[in-house]
């Protein structure tokens, strides 16, 4: 959904219109973008959807991980590995004496 100049509230303006707002912001779905100085500060968002943006990037980051797994799993099929010595220069692990 495309942000509206009406979803975008100074902060000073919000104080006094906060109740609004979040009834809008659930009702209507419509996120509000909360300004400071007039720059970007913070946004009302719907409970729902935040918990929604926070399984997406849940299942974002399994997937990220399951490519790098099966990039892994590729590259040893293929017999490209690495020394101990060259996999702790890559980790930064100092080595013990």
């Amino acid at each position: 959904m495309p942000l509206r100049t009406s979803d975008i509230v100074p902060i000073s303006e919000a104080r006094a219109r906060l109740t609004e707002l979040a009834e809008d912001v659930v009702g209507s779905g419509a996120e509000k973008v909360l300004t400071k100085n007039g720059a970007s500060y913070v946004a009302l968002v719907d409970a729902r959807r935040l918990d929604y943006y926070h399984a997406l990037e849940a299942e974002h980051a399994n997937l990220v991980l399951a490519d790098d797994a099966v990039t892994g799993l590729q590259q040893a099929l293929a017999g490209q590995f690495v020394s101990d010595e060259e996999l702790d220069r890559a980790l930064g692990v100092v080595p013990a004496r």
